[in-house]
């Protein structure tokens, strides 16, 4: 934690008016080539718009704020700011003054600005109803179809059916739907099918590519193309639909996960492993909280507190995936950029965690290749239970939604009070 005046580096400020003037060079050419890479951003990132923080002037507690970064949003303890016990000062090369925000004496916090609601705000639910009025998106993961291929996030076995997450993942939201609705949660879809939200494709990103990677292969520029498309556009996508037009409560993430394959690469075989774990938002690397959008976006999450209520949600679903797949729980590395906030519960700096403002949980339960969660794709979706690879089994789908719904039970019902 810094402890005095941090000055601006001088490159970094001249960084940044080269950037701008070359961002303005482009508006008076009314260059339609697309965007530019900026090294004070992180990819397809928009400059911050750093006077909006003056609007969460007393609303944390220094200490707060300093418990948030310590525990939850920083692996490593310095980053670029001045604290006293009156207020932070965000160092930014795009604004060389800085930005102001000012701390809240101890018991006069107030509540911030912010369009979702935690269960403490929410209105009684209706009888049988525990879940009336809440505003719930369900985000699918990733893409379905031909560009589940494109994505890597697609595999196939001979003549069987393809194991495709993007269309995994919205067969399921399109089952947890009706169950949610039915207790009185108002769901939105952020994506319908299997296409993309947004409507650029990697052709909008090809001279993006070649400025971030001057020199290499063409092959090479063009993947960068394609990611930046499937993994940064779409999410961004994504995030302006969440925001702007849905502005949810809680939005839920849905993916299954993967390991890596074993055997001769050209003859992969299965895994034994499977597990589940619920990513939350936090855990910023030093290169992350240099690109200023990203640590615009951190400070919006420490300061509307989204890491408590997303938390207290999360445990609850903990518990239900645990009750109902029998999954153990997944372990990170030691070396890797995340932080355990709990059983099967890791803090990690995703894109969508990130830019979704409001308590996300991104859910990754199931190893996609693994031979069981194989035969259970194979078997479809069905009512009641089967038998498949040697066991009686309730629907790969249904019993995923049987696990959130369990878990969103569990944590609003005893929240809220009932409509006599």
């Amino acid at each position: 934690m810094a402890s005095g005046p941090r000055k601006i580096s001088p490159l970094l400020a001249a960084a940044a008016l080269l950037a701008l003037g070359l961002g303005v060079l482009f508006v008076l050419r009314g260059d339609k080539r697309g965007p530019e890479p900026n090294p004070l951003l992180s990819d397809l990132g928009e400059k911050p718009d750093w006077p909006q923080l003056s609007r969460y002037d007393g609303v944390l507690t220094r200490a707060r704020f300093e418990k948030a970064l310590r525990e939850v949003y920083t692996l490593e303890g310095d980053w670029p700011c001045t604290i006293d016990d009156q207020k932070v000062v965000i160092d930014s090369a795009l604004q060389p003054e800085g930005q102001v925000i000012r701390f809240a004496r101890p018991g006069s916090e107030q509540s911030p600005p912010r369009y979702w609601r935690p269960a403490g705000d929410l209105p009684p639910a209706a009888p049988g109803q525990p879940l009336s009025g809440l505003r719930i998106a369900i985000d699918p993961g990733h893409l379905g179809g031909d560009y589940a291929r494109m994505e890597e996030r697609w595999y196939r076995i001979g003549e069987s059916a393809p194991v495709t997450e993007g269309d995994m993942a919205l067969r399921t939201a399109h089952l947890l739907r009706p169950r949610l609705e039915a207790l009185g949660a108002v769901v939105t879809l952020v994506r319908e099918t299997s296409e993309p939200v947004t409507t650029t494709r990697p052709r909008h990103y090809r001279r993006y590519a070649a400025r971030k990677m001057p020199g290499a292969p063409a092959k090479e520029q063009q993947e960068l193309a394609e990611r930046l498309f499937y993994r940064t556009a779409e999410i961004r996508a994504r995030a302006r639909l969440v925001n702007e037009k849905i502005k949810p409560d809680l939005i839920l993430c849905l993916h299954y996960n993967a390991e890596a394959w074993g055997g001769d690469p050209a003859n992969p075989e299965f895994t034994a492993i499977n597990h589940f774990h619920i990513i939350l938002h936090g855990a910023y690397m030093p290169g992350e909280i240099a690109h200023e959008d990203e640590r615009f976006e951190m400070l919006h999450k420490i300061f509307q507190g989204t890491h408590e209520e997303e938390t207290a949600i999360a445990r609850e679903l903990v518990k239900t995936f645990a009750k109902e797949t029998r999954l153990p729980a997944y372990l990170y590395r030691v070396d890797a950029p995340a932080i355990q906030i709990g059983p099967a519960l890791w803090a990690r700096n995703l894109l969508a965690n990130r830019l979704y403002n409001c308590p996300v949980l991104f859910l990754e339960p199931y190893v996609m290749n693994s031979e069981t969660v194989f035969e259970r794709v194979q078997a479809g979706d069905y009512e009641g239970e089967r038998e498949v690879d040697g066991k009686m089994r309730r629907s790969l789908y249904r019993e995923y939604v049987d696990a959130v719904v369990g878990g969103l039970v569990n944590y609003y019902a005893p929240r809220r009070k009932s409509v006599q």
